[in-house]
């Protein structure tokens, strides 16, 4: 079987095989996902106790929306640089381990549902968000 001499490998790329995820970005933006928790929720481990009795927090919503305003910045990038798929898993895994390790001591065990939950929440947010990103960088390759 002879090679094509004039074929361009950039042009003809070998496809992913098994739809494997590409292992940096998937590990870049876990690694991302796990230090933005750590930077914006980290370090608040104590809940608000107001004059009427009730108890908040242990996060403000300033915190949150720091840590997805801080992850929405990587998942973009990955999904403009066909990562999306790497976006997704990267940052829904980190996400998902820090809060399991963050709320761990928790000894009702209520944590792993916390957990699940943003896994889903996360899940769903990048999803949407890559997409989008993946729609309109479309939209610009076909002008």
């Amino acid at each position: 079987m002879s090679q094509n001499p004039n074929a361009n490998p950039q042009q003809n790329p070998l496809p992913n095989p098994a739809g494997r995820l590409p292992l940096v970005p998937t590990l870049l933006l876990f690694v991302a996902a796990v230090a933005a928790w750590a930077g914006w929720l980290g370090w608040d481990q104590h809940r608000d106790v107001h004059p009427d009795g009730s108890v908040s927090g242990p996060y403000q919503p300033w915190q949150v929306i720091g840590l997805a305003v801080t992850l929405v910045l990587p998942v973009c990038w990955a999904a403009y640089r066909d990562h999306g798929r790497a976006a997704v898993a990267g940052t829904t895994g980190g996400l998902t381990v820090a809060a399991a390790f963050d709320w761990s001591d928790d000894a009702s065990g209520l944590f792993a549902l916390g957990a699940g939950m943003v896994l889903v929440g996360t899940l769903a947010a990048t999803s949407a968000v890559c997409t989008a990103v993946s729609a309109v960088t479309r939209g610009r390759q076909q002008r």
